[in-house]
């Protein structure tokens, strides 16, 4: 069954903040949601495992809550929301992999998103199990079993259609900052009679993202035009003011699903905000959702 949901990401806090401070971060999600007129509309949480990358990353990463110790500090503040988590596989072989999965969905994630090795290594390290193989050989643990799509990496219909074959049931773009996702899906289309689950992602660019450029490192593809349109296309929202911004990634949002909604993919959300929860990032994800939802 299709996950039909709006998800919003959380990030684990530093391990040093403690579980309070993630408490604190559950509440302050369900005020901006009155706030912005969306109570009770986020169906899911969505929390990344977080592993050591590139040192170049603008924000250091320090070390961070389990998955499942932020779970169960944040559960309780979200009555009716689901987990849902990023797991990456690459480095635990199959028996530690199996039970690491059987503890997720005993604790309340029905969606799990293989991962394999960060960019710095190439696929094939780790020595644990590759993500496609983690896809077919843990389907009676895990009944949703999510990837990553990234419509403007090189290869990425062949990577899409192989992960299909092997079990995957749903998949989570990378951040959208363009619509490049409608060409991807309507070209697979054509081509393909899997129609998995898209799980488009949205994210809020604040205006720190000027100094910081955190979105532009996620994003990153060197050498890739596409992806430098977008990356310019992150720096002008940075600059922008409030209601242009918010316009601007409103304009993205409508040609998205406008391009994809008849294509015949069952279509959730992801909402990030990737320097933090914020009122404006709600509003923003709000007048998204005026537009169009899963649960229209």
């Amino acid at each position: 069954m299709p996950l039909n949901t709006i998800a919003l990401e959380l990030v684990p806090p530093n391990t040093d903040r403690g579980a309070e401070y993630a408490r604190d971060e559950a509440r302050e999600v369900l005020q901006y949601s009155a706030e912005a007129g969306i109570a009770g509309r986020i169906g899911h949480v969505t929390i990344p495992g977080m592993i050591a990358e590139d040192a170049d990353r603008p924000i250091e990463l320090k070390p961070k809550l389990d998955v499942l110790d932020y779970w169960s500090a944040i559960h309780p503040e979200l009555p009716g929301v689901q987990g849902m988590c990023t797991q990456v596989t690459s480095f635990l072989n199959e028996s530690a992999l199996r039970s690491r999965l059987t503890g997720l969905g005993e604790a309340g994630f029905d969606g799990i998103i293989f991962v394999g090795v960060p960019r710095t290594m190439n696929d094939g390290e780790g020595g644990g199990v590759a993500p496609t193989d983690a896809l077919s050989k843990f389907d009676d643990v895990v009944p949703n079993r999510g990837v990553i799509l990234i419509p403007t990496r090189d290869g990425e219909q062949g990577r899409f259609d192989f992960k299909c074959d092997h079990g995957a049931t749903f998949w989570m773009t990378q951040l959208l900052y363009s619509d490049a996702i409608v060409d991807f899906l309507s070209e697979y289309s054509r081509i393909s009679e899997h129609r998995p689950e898209i799980l488009l992602s949205f994210g809020f660019v604040p205006k720190l993202e000027s100094k910081v450029r955190l979105i532009d490192w996620l994003i990153q593809d060197p050498g890739n035009p596409a992806v430098a349109a977008e990356q310019e296309f992150v720096r002008g929202l940075a600059a922008s003011e409030p209601e242009i911004k918010r316009r601007r990634l409103l304009d993205l949002y409508k040609r998205v699903i406008d391009g994809v909604a008849e294509l015949g993919y069952p279509l959730s959300l992801h909402f990030e905000a990737p320097y933090g929860v914020s009122k404006p990032a709600f509003d923003t994800f709000a007048e998204m959702l005026d537009y169009w939802s899963p649960q229209s």
